[in-house]
């Protein structure tokens, strides 16, 4: 039981990262999958899925790889809920390779670093020792056209979750370390009804239950979908602007017993079990926008709406381009107090 605390403590960690994504505080496991990476997305206030024209489109839309035609690699560094702690921190790395006539392959891998955790007794406050905490999910992913304008992609992905030692009570019998795979889908449209027009969708985190002590406790993965559209407003030698949106909506559901569905019954079962009108308060909704100037210098704002989980925030952006580097700044400004609030990513891309 004493390991067992540990692990109840480090849920208060992850109250903070599900309040903060997801529809539902403790509705899904390994919820770092749904912390969006990349400075620039960031910037732009988590709309992304739509335009997905670098290196993070391993993440954000594996299909807008197909339209990548360089090498290039993304490195992101972030301070992880600094309001909440400060030893969590929360590392992506992507990097993407056109293969000639077929395609654009993509890898990345994902870690986030939950800090210290505190061994007591029971009904003790006494240290008994301390343990480490991390997650981490690797992911190969693809992109090929469908025609000049559409594209689809698929991504593979690794998960693997160590949030405790093992357990040595009489009532438990396992540890906090646990493995999972998962399938993303993707798809982007390009010049959609009219030019600079762009449609992306991109379902997230399919796959079976993770499981740390045993199935009947198994978590379901934070399956989710986002739909999106941006548009190039201005499109000049020295001046260019896009405008994006995004809906996002976790797809899981519970029974009765508080068990949660299998993915593909959760998916039906998330938006058949609420009534019509209160459907859309479950959707999480992004805007942003990101001006160029000269291809040199960039600046974006955003804004990320969640009713549900009551998260309200804008974004800022920035961002500096040099022949084939790219170094890339994203910013939450979310409140005094809140667990997000001066939350900032940055971000490293370079061409090869």
């Amino acid at each position: 039981m004493k390991k067992l605390l540990s692990l109840l403590s480090l849920c208060i960690v992850f109250a903070h990262v599900a309040s903060a994504f997801a529809q539902g505080p403790g509705s899904a496991g390994v919820l770092f999958l749904l912390i969006s990476p990349g400075a620039r997305a960031a910037g732009m206030g988590e709309s992304f899925v739509s335009v997905a024209d670098d290196a993070n489109a391993t993440y954000w839309n594996p299909a807008g790889l197909a339209f990548q035609e360089r090498m290039s690699i993304s490195l992101m560094h972030a301070n992880w809920l600094p309001q909440l702690a400060n030893d969590l921190y929360f590392d992506y790395a992507s990097v993407v390779k056109p293969i000639s006539g077929i395609g654009t392959a993509g890898l990345a891998v994902t870690f986030i670093n939950l800090g210290e955790q505190i061994i007591t007794g029971e009904n003790d406050p006494t240290e008994l020792g301390r343990f480490s905490s991390y997650e981490l999910a690797i992911a190969g992913s693809f992109g090929t056209k469908l025609g000049a304008n559409n594209s689809a992609g698929v991504a593979l992905k690794f998960i693997y979750s160590n949030l405790a030692p093992e357990l040595d009570n009489t009532s438990q019998k396992g540890d906090g370390n646990a493995t999972a795979f998962a399938v993303d889908l993707a798809y982007l449209h390009k010049n959609l009804l009219i030019d600079y027009l762009n449609f992306g969708v991109n379902l997230t985190n399919l796959g079976p239950k993770i499981t740390y002590v045993d199935a009947a406790q198994a978590d379901p993965l934070p399956t989710n979908l986002r739909i999106g559209l941006s548009y190039q407003l201005i499109r000049q030698e020295f001046n260019r602007l896009v405008v994006a949106t995004e809906v996002d909506r976790l797809l899981i559901a519970f029974d009765d017993d508080g068990r949660a569905f299998g993915v593909i019954p959760g998916i039906f079962k998330a938006f058949s079990d609420e009534p019509s009108k209160d459907e859309l308060r479950h959707f999480i909704y992004n805007v942003g926008a990101e001006y160029w100037y000269n291809n040199f210098v960039a600046l974006r704002t955003g804004y990320h709406y969640d009713q549900t989980g009551r998260v309200k925030y804008v974004t800022f952006g920035a961002g500096l381009k040099y022949s084939s580097l790219n170094l890339d700044f994203g910013y939450i400004s979310a409140g005094e107090g809140h667990p997000l609030s001066d939350t900032m990513r940055f971000s490293l891309g370079i061409g090869l």
